[in-house]
């Protein structure tokens, strides 16, 4: 295509080209660190397939699953509720509810005047969920759609979290956690109920769906600004292990890129 003449550029001296060539390359370094600065999403924790099975589970097969007597935490159930020190008017949050298990024993002992947070990320589960609890008149139930990167829990709004073989699902720890730190009261508890891979019966399927090992995930959760409780009323399980934590600090801000 050609171009209309245009007048000749007014010749530049060569500190002065100098100039503009280093003010072009720290222009162009600065829009990459921005662009790696504002990426809003880390690699994730675990591989997203395993999630895939709650975009649209099959209620019904998951009861079975999740409620048989075959299943450590299950046939524990009672023990691990009588562990966690609830009181009536207590508001707590079981994370990662699925069917619905220990929402509804956790109901029981809140009872009418607390109330308890069920947070899940597949909405199916969350039906279920409200549906149990109108039928067992359970109006303390509330459900929260939570998401991979936060609980969307209320600031200070529970003096509990629960959270039961769900940790090793979640692909955005860091921000998970940091939701579930806003959401505590001062000193609230969270309370991690999670597969240990390390033990020498822990099963193949174990090993290999489980991204790490207990260490792993306590030291990442006592980053998040909590640290290590006993629990001397704790179930002594055999698949799983119980690990109870208090809310002590605000997680110290990151360095910026």
């Amino acid at each position: 295509m050609h171009l209309p003449d245009t007048p000749p550029l007014p010749a530049r001296s060569p500190s002065l080209l100098i100039l503009s060539f280093t003010a072009i390359v720290l222009l162009a370094t600065h829009n990459t660190r921005g662009q790696q600065a504002t990426s809003k999403d880390a690699p994730p924790a675990v591989n997203p397939e395993i999630n895939a099975q709650f975009t649209d589970p099959d209620v019904r097969e998951f009861i079975k699953r999740f409620e048989s007597e075959s299943r450590e935490i299950y046939a524990q159930r009672e023990a691990i509720v009588g562990a966690l020190g609830l009181r009536p008017g207590m508001a707590v949050a079981d994370v990662g509810a699925g069917t619905g298990l220990f929402t509804r024993l956790m109901a029981d002992k809140v009872g009418p005047a607390g109330t308890v947070y069920a947070v899940e990320i597949s909405a199916p589960f969350l039906r279920h969920i409200a549906e149990q609890a109108k039928a067992r008149h359970q109006p303390q139930v509330k459900t929260v759609r939570g998401a991979q990167n936060r609980t969307n829990l209320a600031p200070g709004s529970v003096d509990l979290v629960f959270i039961c073989d769900v940790y090793h699902h979640v692909e955005q720890p860091d921000p998970w956690l940091a939701t579930i730190h806003s959401a505590l009261r001062p000193g609230g508890r969270l309370v991690l109920i999670e597969f240990d891979r390390a033990r020498a019966t822990a099963s193949s399927f174990v090993k290999k769906h489980v991204r790490d090992d207990r260490e792993v995930f306590i030291d990442e959760i006592a980053a998040a600004g909590f640290e290590t409780i006993a629990t001397p009323g704790a179930p002594a399980l055999k698949e799983n292990f119980f690990q109870a934590f208090r809310k002590v600090a605000v997680r110290p801000a990151q360095p910026k890129p």
